[in-house]
C-alpha cells in the first residue's frame, strides 16, 4: 500500500488546529517527519527547537481550518 503523505499532512494540520491558543501556538505532539514537512510547506514555524509548541503561519492557520472542516465536519 502506498501512503499519500499530502493526505497525512492535511490531517495532521487539521489535528494541530484543535488546541491552538490565542497566539497561534499548538502543542507539537505529532510525528517529527510530518511536522518537518508542514514547516517546509510554510504552514508552521520550525518545530526543531526547545519549545513544546509550534506557531501557525497565516497561510497555515487558514489551511488548517479548511482541512479540519473538510476532514472532520459533520455538515
Amino acid at each position: 500500500m502506498g501512503i499519500d503523505e499530502d493526505k497525512i499532512d492535511a490531517a495532521a494540520l487539521a489535528l494541530l488546529s484543535i488546541k491552538v491558543d490565542q497566539y497561534g501556538r499548538a502543542w507539537k505532539q505529532l510525528d517529527w517527519d510530518v511536522l518537518n514537512r508542514l514547516h517546509e510547506k510554510g504552514y508552521i514555524s520550525n518545530p526543531v527547537n526547545k519549545n513544546k509548541s509550534i506557531v501557525f503561519t497565516e497561510e497555515g492557520a487558514a489551511k488548517a481550518e479548511e482541512q479540519f472542516k473538510l476532514l472532520f465536519s459533520k455538515d
